[in-house]
């Protein structure tokens, strides 16, 4: 069966899943990919109480068993699968009812689960997967279904228990997430159709793998691996930008401040980071749809055209992205606003102008640092120069052309890139070594950037590596090097109770072990306490912090740390408050103290609002405990966000826009990750070093309050 047809029959399947009952639906579902099977469990009702009655866990009555019974409406054993399904490569074969064994764990179990919510973050998906796996002494492959149709397929990767090697551990969940039933996105079906039977015995004779419960499961293991995801997009990405670099055309001003390679490149990091949020909901979809936003341009050109980046792509992220909601508007082209970056230009090139202003306007202000224009304020003729070309003035852009091709080429091997990301799948959550979905996550704009680093000269790529130091490194040694760090520096400043280090770095160990469930009942209050207090007194700098991945990973790790000993924020709220109050204690003028104020009413604003969520969590990580220097400016934007999208994805968007559509301004980080050459001193100035006078004091005050206010 070719690709098209295996993804015809998944789709139809789907359709089915949007109304049917579910176990009918589910079985024609995985009967479209393949598996099936007469080894049914008799007698299962699909009532979820008695479903976990029948199938009592060692540890039963957890939190996360009560939060699968609160979310779940009914649960279905589908059917079991064997070596002997397995070697009749995916032909139905018969066997009474009583073939079903639950002692078998050379088997899959493949169960559906109907949930009440209409939409669940990954790691509540996870938590459930791993609920209903530490029942069976086989793994299961879990199909989802919402009250809102959406499909997420779930399977939990197993490995021998270091202690005692006739029990497993439950590792990392792997998801394909909220796939919709009712016209699903094309990069879902592609992966539904590679964890098909007839794929993963192909695969499993090409590695020389026996048609048998081991074969299948290196093979599923194999299509869930994102790290060939994110190898193929990286290959499809970096052929278009070996194409763009060759055809975009960049005024000699700019060419003689930025490489064609770096314009490239912050091209995509930028229009990488709108598609993340566009995951959201915070960009129109429409604006990247060639056949309606070419309607709304004067004489659009798909071939020889080059207006889309100009009038739609310059105005989202200068004029949108970095203006707030109620200072937009179109530029009235006089001198006032010629240097005016925060304006809408290019109104002429425009056929429907309110349209577009209409699908701008659904957009919140972003800040951040990412989408400032780079040209400079003062015009050419005086020095300045352009360099993104945001400007009215025709001959101010003369030269700088970004083709309509590059953006929507449809050519199958050759596509433009917003064709190539429709191509695939993009989550805006990171996976971490607990749950990993399979889709493209913002820690592909590391290896994305490393990669294409190397690429700025073709014919010595390899040097250009080495000169900068661009070298990415592998998830599983950053997370290592995370929880060796945490926790020698949280064992010295939160000592254990008992005393005992060795016992206390045991229990931090199992504290920041994603696979560990329950693990805060490890600690006494007193010592949840100290903990949550030694990590907002902690300080992280990474010297040489590429594109965020050691950061990024003590960020993720912290934060899980907090949620499992203050779940309801209140530790953490009083400690950011307490901050606050000991900076308006060092107030010296009424201004200072207007502003402490205000920053202790933000701070109850914001666990006021994001109680339940890791926004306050990761919000006062990142203004308080961690920082990152680069000698590459560019790393240090892709760091920053890698943070701003993490930031992101914690807010629940709005309908006000008056609220900014419920979506608080992202801080501003260049005080966090700084470009600069940590290998080389700097001189300290003879006033810092010999004494602190009153003058010397009164500076450092300023500072402080300098990079404190610009972070806000």
């Amino acid at each position: 069966m070719t690709q098209q047809n295996t993804n015809d029959a998944i789709r139809t399947a789907l359709g089915k899943m949007a109304a049917g009952d579910l176990t009918e639906a589910s079985t024609q579902l995985l009967a479209a990919l393949g598996y099936r099977s007469d080894r049914l469990l008799n007698g299962q009702t699909g009532n979820v109480d008695r479903f976990l009655a029948d199938f009592e866990a060692d540890n039963a009555d957890t939190r996360s068993e009560q939060d699968f019974r609160d979310s779940a409406k009914e649960v279905r054993i589908l059917f079991q699968f064997t070596d002997t399904e397995i070697a009749a490569t995916g032909q139905r074969m018969m066997f009474d009812a009583e073939a079903f064994s639950a002692g078998n764990a050379s088997s899959f179990l493949f169960a559906a689960v109907q949930l009440r919510g209409e939409a669940y973050p990954r790691g509540q998906y996870a938590a459930f997967t791993r609920e209903l796996n530490k029942r069976f002494p086989m793994p299961i492959a879990l199909l989802f279904r919402t009250a809102a149709n959406r499909i997420t397929l779930a399977f939990v990767h197993r490995r021998p228990n270091k202690r005692d090697p006739e029990r497993d551990v439950l590792g990392s969940v792997s998801l394909i997430r909220e796939i919709k039933a009712v016209d699903p996105h094309r990069a879902h079906l592609d992966i539904l159709s590679e964890l098909s039977l007839d794929r993963r015995l192909d695969w499993m004779r090409q590695h020389g793998r026996a048609a048998n419960f081991d074969g299948l499961l290196s093979a599923w293991l194999d299509a869930l691996d994102t790290e060939e995801l994110n190898r193929r997009f990286y290959e499809d990405l970096f052929r278009w930008f070996q194409k763009a670099v060759a055809v975009a055309k960049f005024p000699d001003s700019a060419t003689k401040t930025v490489t064609p390679d770096e314009h490239i490149i912050r091209l995509i990091t930028r229009l990488m980071f709108v598609w993340f949020i566009k995951e959201k909901g915070l960009v129109a979809e429409e604006l990247f749809i060639e056949n309606l936003v070419g309607q709304l341009l004067k004489d659009y050109d798909s071939v020889g055209g080059d207006s889309y980046y100009r009038a739609v792509l310059q105005n989202l992220f200068f004029a949108t992205l970095n203006t707030e909601v109620g200072e937009r508007r179109f530029s009235r082209e006089n001198n006032d606003d010629h240097r005016n970056f925060s304006v809408y230009r290019y109104r002429h090139e425009m056929a429907e102008p309110d349209r577009l202003m209409e699908m701008f306007t659904q957009t919140p202000f972003i800040n951040g640092g990412l989408f400032d224009c780079l040209d400079s304020f003062d015009g050419t003729r005086a020095g300045g120069v352009r360099i993104d070309c945001f400007t009215d003035n025709p001959r101010h852009r003369a030269g700088y052309s970004i083709p309509n091709h590059l953006f929507f080429d449809e050519n199958r091997d050759d596509p433009g890139l917003i064709t190539l990301f429709n191509r695939y799948n993009f989550t805006v959550e990171e996976n971490t070594p607990a749950e990993q979905e399979v889709a493209l996550d913002p820690e592909l704009l590391g290896k994305v950037f490393e990669n294409l680093l190397a690429a700025f000269n073709p014919e010595t790529r390899e040097n250009v590596r080495k000169q900068t130091g661009s070298y990415y490194t592998p998830r599983a040694v950053v997370d290592y090097m995370v929880d060796e760090a945490l926790v020698a520096t949280l064992v010295q400043k939160a000592a254990p109770s008992d005393g005992n280090d060795d016992s206390g770095q045991e229990r931090l160990r199992y504290l920041l072990d994603y696979d560990v469930a329950d693990a805060d009942t490890l600690f006494e209050p007193a010592e949840k306490a100290a903990i949550v207090r030694a990590i907002a007194e902690t300080k992280v700098l990474d010297p040489a912090v590429g594109s965020g991945a050691f950061p990024m990973g003590v960020l993720h790790k912290l934060t899980l740390a907090l949620r499992r000993l203050d779940p309801l924020n209140e530790l953490w709220e009083e400690l950011q408050k307490e901050l606050a109050g000991r900076r308006a204690m060092s107030a010296f003028n009424t201004v200072e103290q207007s502003e402490r104020n205000d920053e202790l009413r933000e701070i109850s604003t914001t666990f006021e609002r994001y109680r339940d969520s890791d926004f306050g969590r990761k919000l006062y990580l990142i203004q308080n405990c961690i920082y990152g220097v680069d000698i590459q400016p560019i790393a240090t934007q892709i760091a920053k966000l890698r943070f701003f999208i993490t930031l992101a994805i914690e807010q629940q968007p709005s309908a006000d826009s008056g609220d900014n559509y419920g979506i608080k301004p992202l801080p501003n980080l260049e005080t966090r990750f700084v470009a600069a050459d940590t290998l080389l001193g700097l001189a300290r100035p003879a006033q810092l070093s010999l004494g602190q006078t009153d003058a010397v004091k009164e500076l450092l005050r300023e500072l402080d309050r300098n990079r404190e206010g610009h972070f806000q």
